[in-house]
């Protein structure tokens, strides 16, 4: 680990009441003697994970704390808003992610000359209910991107500061961070990881989650190949549709004329349906791409709103001037 360069740590929290001291014990054991701040975000918890934070009143440490419960995604987006390190690294608040595995994974990104690395969890020591959808959407995603990583799911990562910054997590994408960093052109590695079970708390993950793993990743591999032109998809979708339509019209106009009654034919009831279905998908396509270029020229927004943001850095020096 350089020690000439800033850390930001950057660390998502919900209702992790005995894990949250622990987290800035371990993170400042593993950071001692660098230059570092440990971000902790918390989504709205409603146990004591607020307190235990505030009472270690560790100069490092920036609590934001978001108004109510929005999601890790965007929990973790607004830590990377804060973050001004030179390196940002992520992980959960639960204490399964070892932060000694931390200078390794520096150590490669340096070494690589790497945009992001990542962990990949040995031993992984969570249920089936969790490592089942999180094989399928690795399987998914090997298949059909370039990006052969074999564990999306680790929360162990580390950034360059323009890799992160280039991140926009909406809905629960917080899962998919290096599919997304890999489609916006960053080199990554894949380094092994420790994990641990849980010491405190629940897990957050309920079955749920695993149909949104699915319908998360079908966006963004939506995104990856139609999002700035969605008119590729429904126009082509149109057009097919269109073309048989007429050409099964043309062909009952033939038998028309021929004298043939195509009153009763089924082909009448699939042609002219197809005529305008097409033409629909069509129209959408434009409309869905003026949409895009709405999107992508408009002011960026972001889907969360903080309460307020905590420097225990900034408190300790104002206590210190006042003695």
């Amino acid at each position: 680990m350089d020690y000439n360069k800033f850390y930001s740590l950057v660390v998502p929290m919900y209702n992790e009441e005995g894990n949250a001291a622990l987290i800035i014990d371990r993170i400042r054991e593993t950071m001692n003697g660098f230059h570092y701040e440990l971000i902790l975000i918390d989504d709205n918890s409603r146990d004591r994970t607020v307190r235990e934070i505030t009472e270690k009143n560790d100069p490092n440490v920036v609590l934001i704390q978001l108004k109510r419960n929005y999601g890790q995604s965007s929990a973790m987006m607004a830590g990377f808003d804060y973050a001004s390190g030179d390196y940002i690294i992520t992980l959960d608040g639960d204490l399964q992610n070892d932060p000694a595995d931390i200078p390794a994974m520096i150590g490669l990104l340096e070494e690589g000359n790497y945009d992001l690395v990542v962990g990949k969890r040995q031993n992984r020591q969570d249920s089936l209910l969790k490592t089942v959808p999180s094989g399928i959407a690795n399987f998914i995603i090997k298949s059909t991107t370039k990006l052969d990583i074999s564990d999306q799911g680790c929360a162990l990562k580390v950034f360059r500061y323009e890799t992160a910054k280039d991140l926009n997590l909406y809905g629960e994408n917080h899962r998919f961070i290096s599919l997304m960093a890999h489609l916006n052109g960053a080199s990554i590695a894949e380094i092994p990881v420790r994990h641990h079970a849980r010491q405190s708390g629940v897990s957050k993950y309920k079955i749920n989650r695993t149909f949104k793993v699915i319908n998360d990743l079908l966006l963004i591999l939506f995104n990856q190949k139609y999002l700035s032109k969605p008119i590729y998809l429904f126009g082509n979708i149109g057009l097919i549709a269109f073309t048989i339509g007429m050409f099964i019209n043309g062909y009952l106009l033939i038998e028309k004329v021929m004298g043939h009654d195509i009153g009763g034919r089924p082909l009448l009831a699939l042609g002219i349906p197809l005529v305008f279905i097409g033409i629909q998908f069509f129209t959408t396509g434009i409309i869905i791409d003026m949409l895009m270029k709405t999107y992508y020229e408009s002011q960026s927004k972001r889907p969360f709103s903080i309460r307020k943001i905590t420097s225990f850095r900034k408190k300790k020096e104002h206590a210190e001037n006042m003695c």
